[in-house]
């Protein structure tokens, strides 16, 4: 079964930078595509971003232009580059695959204003 850890996250002030990286181990030879998801306080979890096998990319509207997934598959990591934070970015993220796997615990981003 593949166990993911997401770690990275932490405080910035709006404007600037952080990576995320979501490590996957475990049998993944069944991963096709690897999301990336956040939750706010008190909203729902909602997906971020999506890099499939091939490396095709798809964005929320809200993270277009700013946030970068991509993946490195001989270290079974996947990366959420974020710049340009705003203080709605702030969420607990989370990694995933499809098909989906258990969750991991999630990584923390706090932005300021």
């Amino acid at each position: 079964q593949v166990k993911l850890v997401e770690s990275g996250g932490g405080l910035v002030q709006a404007g600037r930078s952080l990576r995320l990286s979501c490590a996957a181990s475990g049998s993944i030879l069944s991963i096709n595509a690897m999301d990336w998801y956040r939750q706010a306080p008190g909203k729902q979890r909602e997906l971020v971003a999506t890099i499939t096998s091939g490396g095709s990319t798809n964005y929320a509207d809200s993270v277009k232009g700013r946030f970068t997934i991509s993946r490195d598959n001989a270290k079974n990591t996947v990366y959420l580059q974020m710049n340009s934070l705003k203080p709605e970015d702030t969420a607990v993220y989370y990694c995933n695959a499809s098909p989906k796997v258990p969750w991991g615990q999630g990584t923390q981003v706090t932005v300021s204003s």
